[in-house]
């Protein structure tokens, strides 16, 4: 729980302080976040959020959250793919199609991460 929640908490951190917004569509951010944990993966708050509910589950040995854990994240890939990626293209253009390129979604892949530039 306690990783997810840091987790969170780092991307919120780097969307105010990079991006100079926040992750409400009423502020997003102006610049493209691609630094921190974002080097890594391009969803790394929806990660820890869903770590977050895995430790609540694991915790009360509940299999409700951990359903809901695998449904909260089913439910953002979803619309990830269908309207978040679109939106990032168009407010960012190559710069996101080029981190697009460059960073898994989900499965951190660490030594390379993104490329400024």
């Amino acid at each position: 729980m306690l990783a997810g929640f840091s987790l969170s908490g780092w991307c919120v951190n780097f969307f105010v302080t990079v991006g100079e917004g926040t992750q409400s569509p009423a502020d997003p951010p102006k610049h493209l976040v691609i630094a921190g944990p974002y080097r890594y993966v391009r969803n790394p708050m929806i990660i820890g959020n869903v770590l977050l509910l895995v430790g609540e589950a694991a915790l009360f040995t509940s299999r409700g959250i951990l359903l809901y854990a695998l449904l909260f994240w089913a439910i953002w890939h979803a619309l990830l793919l269908g309207m978040e990626e679109q939106s990032l293209r168009r407010r960012f253009g190559s710069e996101y199609e080029s981190y697009q390129r460059a960073v898994p979604r989900w499965l951190p892949r660490f030594g390379g991460g993104a490329r400024a530039g």
